[in-house]
């Protein structure tokens, strides 16, 4: 499974100076700064939650695993109640018998290792799902500041519209364009305020999703302190270990529980033995002696075999994901490695054609507010200067997506330096 397929590449459009100006913003429920949210969320976030509770069974099944048999305690009444000389209660036998059952063929200590197994089983997977959570939650985090910053670009393209819709009217007045030219100036103010309306419909859903992600109890509506900005300053660490990754571990923890409850499934065929000793009392002769004795069922019909074979069938299961989940460690190294590289040259690759296109969209209008050039050259130089804003956004989602990969596989947080 791709280690990237929860990462939503945002078409998002924006410039270096919307990042700058975007991060100093701070309105009503701002969310904290990215490690702080995510410590924050250790304790708010349901999902987080639920894997603490999944340890906690497991510590209470591993406890239970340690308690022995429970003794039994009997009392009998013999030779009352009957015809001639047993009527009443002269000749009486009563007995007072403590039975207590003994686990032969190792089955307690087999039940507690068992047990442990499966403490250590739901710790690794609380650690993966912690590195999932985290994942995500920087997944979020990143498109929803994307989102204000689209927003923020799709405000600066309307101003750049009516701008140039002043411009063509301008020009239509003096003569030297003709009346269409306005008209299609002020459509093209109309369809960029259309998209200011989505960019602030993609923005709530944005922030929405990262609210209920974190379990905060009041929705955020910014993010005052930027995630975006670190992308192309971030230097890719080395390549992890695949077998010390928490899904390698998880799948390991997996495999010894399951090979734990063979072992528990084996010992169960033995049978147990039960040993007791007591007190009868004589009423015809009042007198007392002892009684004792031991019982152990015959394993005639049943020796557990469907259960050994199932445990059986179990392990191999837990071996096939183990081995799987060892060669999806190393193509998720090699594909967050890649992709964290590759992301960084596109940042700057996307940077320099942020300011080619910067440039060419100035001297443009320059052109057609001459009268050298026309309408359709500044509808296209804008556009190439939102496309290459978008490229910027989209390649520092990328470059986070890959380290925050990285950072899950090598059971960090990521972006813990930020």
């Amino acid at each position: 499974m791709s280690i990237h397929r929860w990462w939503p590449l945002a078409a998002a459009s924006i410039g270096a100076s919307a990042l700058t100006l975007a991060a100093q913003i701070a309105v009503a429920a701002p969310a904290p700064p990215f490690s702080e949210l995510l410590r924050q969320t250790q304790t708010t976030a349901p999902r987080l939650a639920e894997a603490q509770a999944a340890i906690g069974e497991a510590q209470g099944n591993a406890a239970q695993a340690r308690a022995r048999p429970n003794p039994s305690v009997a009392v009998e009444v013999e030779n009352w109640g009957g015809s001639k000389q047993y009527q009443g209660f002269t000749t009486t036998e009563t007995t007072a018998r403590f039975e207590q059952p003994f686990e032969l063929g190792g089955k307690r200590s087999a039940r507690i290792a068992a047990g442990d197994a499966g403490v250590a089983a739901a710790q690794a997977r609380a650690g993966l799902g912690g590195g999932d959570f985290a994942f995500d939650l920087a997944a979020a985090y990143a498109v929803a500041e994307a989102a204000e910053l689209r927003l923020q670009l799709a405000q600066d393209s309307v101003a750049l519209a009516q701008e140039d819709a002043r411009i063509a009217g301008a020009l239509v007045k003096a003569g030297k364009e003709a009346d269409l030219r306005a008209v299609q100036a002020a459509s093209a103010v109309e369809a960029a305020r259309a998209g200011v309306d989505a960019a602030r419909a993609e923005r709530a859903e944005a922030f929405a999703r990262l609210s209920a992600l974190a379990g905060a109890a009041e929705p955020y509506t910014s993010i005052p302190v930027s995630l975006l900005v670190h992308a192309d300053r971030i230097e890719t660490p080395a390549a992890p270990d695949p077998t010390k990754s928490p899904a390698y571990r998880a799948a390991q923890a997996e495999r010894d529980a399951a090979a734990a409850r063979v072992t528990v499934e084996k010992t169960r065929a033995t049978p147990d033995l039960t040993a007791g000793i007591g007190v009868r009392r004589f009423a015809a002769d009042d007198v007392t002696a002892l009684v004792g004795g031991i019982s152990m069922p015959l394993p005639l019909f049943d020796r557990n075999r469907g259960n050994i074979a199932a445990a059986h069938a179990a392990l191999s299961g837990a071996e096939a994901r183990l081995a799987a989940a060892r060669f999806d460690a190393q193509a998720d190294v090699s594909s967050a490695i890649s992709r964290a590289d590759a992301a960084l040259s596109r940042i700057a690759s996307a940077q320099a054609s942020e300011r080619s296109a910067a440039e060419a969209y100035r001297l443009v209008r320059i052109g057609y507010q001459a009268g050298k050039l026309g309408q359709l050259d500044v509808l296209n130089a804008r556009r190439m200067l939102l496309d290459a804003r978008a490229q910027t956004i989209n390649a520092r989602l990328e470059r986070l997506s890959a380290e925050a990969a990285l950072a899950r596989l090598n059971g960090v947080a990521p972006f813990g330096d930020i």
